[in-house]
Formats: C-alpha cells, sequence, structure tokens
C-alpha cells in the first residue's frame, strides 16, 4: 500500500504492482466492495465486476496472458472530486501465447476512498486484441 493515500499515487502504485505481476498486491488496493466497469467490452467479456472478490478473479490469470513491460506514457488528470482522477495511458508488453507485442492506449476514470479503490471505469480498445483468444485472460472464450 502506498503511504500517501491520494488517488493519483495509488493509481501509480498500482501500476507499478501490474508491472512487478503482483495482481494480489494489485488486488489488495481495491475496497471490498470496489466496483470495476468496462462500457466497451466486447460480448462474452464482463462489463461491470462488483466486489474484490470478482475483481481478483477476473486478474487472476492477467500475467499468464499479457505480459506488461511499461508504461511508457501516463498523464493523470485531477477532478472536481478529490477522490476521482482520469488516467490517460500507453501500455506495452506481449502477448504470453503467441509472443506478439502488446499495446493497448487507455483511458480510466479510477475513485479512491480511504487509499482503496472503490469505482474504476476502464475505456480501453477491445479492438485492438486480437481475435484469436491470444489476450483472452477473462475467459470469454474458455
Amino acid at each position: 500500500m502506498p503511504t500517501d493515500t491520494r488517488p493519483a499515487d495509488v493509481y501509480r502504485h498500482g501500476l507499478r504492482l501490474l508491472l512487478d505481476k503482483d495482481i494480489p498486491a494489485w488486488v489488495d488496493l481495491w475496497h471490498d466492495d470496489g466496483v470495476f466497469e468496462f462500457p466497451f467490452a466486447p460480448a462474452g467479456w464482463p462489463k461491470r465486476l462488483e466486489g474484490k472478490a470478482a475483481v481478483a478473479e477476473y486478474m487472476r490469470a492477467y500475467p499468464d496472458h499479457i505480459d506488461l513491460h511499461d508504461v511508457p506514457e501516463l498523464t493523470i488528470h485531477e477532478t472536481g472530486d478529490p477522490e476521482t482522477i482520469v488516467a490517460e495511458m500507453r501500455a506495452v508488453g506481449r502477448l504470453v501465447r503467441s509472443g506478439d507485442p502488446y499495446e493497448m492506449t487507455y483511458i480510466a476514470v479510477v475513485t479512491v476512498s480511504g487509499g482503496r479503490i472503490t469505482r474504476y471505469r476502464d475505456y480501453w480498445n477491445p479492438l485492438a486484441l486480437p481475435q484469436d483468444g491470444t489476450a483472452d485472460f477473462a475467459g470469454s472464450r474458455r
């Protein structure tokens, strides 16, 4: 847990945990009742996860499918709500199954209360993923 519980610091710490492939520690950043939303999720992928346990299950196999190497671009915007930020970022790595490069641009609206993520809206582009299932850590094709 970061010593500073400001949303931007919690978010940056979470990115470091994802790069370190420490999914349990990343999940520990979540409030027990946190909500993870994916407004652009493709058919068969979850659009909303409710609670820390659902987030943990969703993210459990992430490092087995996406080997995240770096977040070379990150801009965090403060909002009128001191608990909410908007993050723009680009992540790069590789798809574990195929070895192909992975690159994704994200916009996330994240709310943090008391140092814990309470709401995370992840606006990513599912069309940027290969359609052969190599990035399908969410289990939609299992």
